[in-house]
């Protein structure tokens, strides 16, 4: 027993003893790599995105927009996105309660369960070996680069101050831009002021927190552009200059016109240049009397597009009723699709039915007869006609028809067969809207008025709240000097990390009775004066 006790602290104590020195190093230079550390989480999770369909077994589809239009979400792709985001709200978590022990404990388990993951689970899953699934290999050269990042970060410790957002430690157009950037993806400003706020000691409720976040955001905004103003100032009493006018003001015009006309534009360059012609390839017809059951069907797969002769032909022979509606089409876009004069199927009439069939024959009873096609092509157009909208547009080619039935009332089973007085087969004339390539059908699918409704009116709403009410954020947003305001909240981040909260809801009351008061705004926001 001794021996084996012997044994075992040999084989835990260098273990033990590698990971203490690890977690308290004798010194080190602290250091803050959480920013690399997200971007490397970051392309992780745009690699899954992009590659998922190299992480799931028999994955056909490698387009991940097609797989979502179908309403279905594939489990590889579902469940590596949710635990490649837990391990990043993770991460967040550990590195504002700056856990040195957690985040080395948090190291050790990923490692290990992602080499077992992806050495061997992954390729018994997807049947590929590790060595031949290139997605997987780029997707794991990223991550070990989030390990050495985390392992260096482990080894340095935590940073002990966290102040604001690492894009606003320079007051330059290319931080304004990110940040600005930062700020316009949806949940994330958000989803990031409540994980801080969740996991940082504070005196103030949720909502104060987010107020500090967004005076500091606003803040900072106006910080680079008063910066920019004095790298490149502007001489009093000069007026603009036309580059400046045409080139941002012509830009936003162009810009403008296009939202407005985008609609008209679009549909007008799928359905005329850009669409794909796409013709039946099977047509099924139906002709019933009365309300009997269908008496006579045929099928078929002779479609054929007029040539340009035939086409000038429809629009002499139509013309003027609907030659102009003819126009609206090209010659490869119509097609003819021509009918056996025999039915495919037999009419298996009840005896009452038939018999009550024959008696309004004989007595030259008027039955209605009603047409029915069903036409089919390829892409997502099954069975539907075939244009914008959900109705079709036909052509019979014979006006008159005839009905024959050998000996009608001594039959149970009828085969029936259609004639006109051309002695040829039916046939009907079809025209077919141009459908939108690849990519674009999603947006064509939605129409001229769908797309105004979804599209132009969504960002008109905005564009709107861009130039309307700026007079009511003068008084914030017209500020010559905002450094006294910027230390203010930079001092309220500072006591919150050194732990001082009783002085942190003082400096906090302090700044909300800044913005209560446009006299002492105008104070603070004076340019210094030497």
């Amino acid at each position: 027993l001794l021996k084996r006790k012997e044994h075992t602290l040999r084989v835990y104590s260098p273990i033990h003893q590698f990971f203490y020195n690890t977690v308290h190093p004798e010194y080190s230079t602290v250091t803050d790599v959480y920013v690399l550390m997200f971007l490397a989480d970051v392309v992780d999770f745009i690699i899954i995105i992009f590659g998922y369909w190299a992480f799931g077994k028999h994955s056909v589809d490698t387009n991940i927009t097609n797989t979502i239009s179908k309403n279905r979400v594939p489990k590889a792709f579902l469940v590596m996105l949710l635990i490649q985001f837990s391990t990043m709200v993770i991460d967040r978590a550990l590195y504002l309660r700056k856990t040195v022990m957690g985040k080395c404990i948090f190291q050790v388990v990923l490692v290990i369960g992602i080499h077992i993951w992806m050495f061997f689970i992954l390729p018994g899953v997807t049947e590929i070996p590790f060595n031949k699934n290139t997605v997987a290999q780029v997707w794991y050269v990223s991550k070990c680069i989030y390990f050495g990042l985390s392992a260096y970060q482990i080894r340095c410790g935590y940073p002990t101050r966290i102040l604001g957002n690492f894009l606003t430690k320079r007051y330059n157009y290319i931080n304004l831009f990110l940040f600005q950037g930062f700020r316009l993806i949806p949940f994330l400003i958000e989803l990031r002021a409540v994980m801080d706020w969740v996991w940082t000691d504070t005196t103030l409720s949720l909502s104060n927190w987010m107020c500090v976040e967004d005076i500091y955001a606003n803040v900072f905004i106006l910080k680079c552009w008063r910066e920019s103003e004095k790298r490149y100032p502007q001489p009093k009493g000069q007026k603009k200059k036309k580059s400046v006018k045409y080139g941002m003001g012509g830009m936003i015009v162009f810009l403008l016109i296009c939202i407005v006309w985008f609609p008209l534009l679009f549909m007008s360059y799928v359905r005329s240049v850009a669409g794909n012609t796409n013709i039946p390839i099977f047509a099924t017809i139906t002709i019933s009397l009365g309300h009997y059951q269908p008496i006579f069907t045929a099928q078929s797969t002779n479609i054929k597009t007029l040539t340009q002769s035939e086409y000038n032909d429809l629009k002499e022979k139509f013309k003027p009723q609907v030659s102009q509606k003819i126009e609206d089409f090209e010659h490869e876009d119509i097609a003819n699709v021509s009918f056996n004069e025999h039915s495919i199927a037999l009419w298996t009439v009840s005896p009452p039915n038939r018999a009550e069939m024959v008696r309004k024959m004989k007595n030259n009873t008027q039955i209605s007869i009603f047409f029915s096609w069903k036409l089919q092509r390829l892409a997502l157009f099954t069975f539907r006609h075939l244009v914008g909208s959900s109705y079709a547009k036909l052509s019979i080619s014979h006006d008159k028809l005839s009905i024959f039935a050998d000996d009608l009332g001594s039959v149970n089973c009828i085969n029936f067969k259609i004639t006109h007085n051309s002695k040829k087969d039916l046939s009907i004339i079809v025209f077919n809207d141009k459908v939108a390539p690849e990519g674009l059908d999603f947006l064509s699918n939605y129409g001229i008025t769908g797309l105004y409704v979804s599209v132009v009116l969504v960002i008109g709403k905005f564009v709107r709240e861009f130039f309307s009410g700026i007079s009511h954020s003068i008084m914030f947003e017209e500020l010559p000097n905002v450094d006294r305001i910027l230390k203010l909240c930079t001092d309220i981040f500072l006591v919150r990390e050194t732990g001082e909260l009783e002085l942190e809801e003082e400096l906090f009351a302090k700044l909300i009775f800044l913005y209560r008061s446009p006299e002492t705004i105008i104070k603070w926001s004076r340019e210094k004066t030497s």
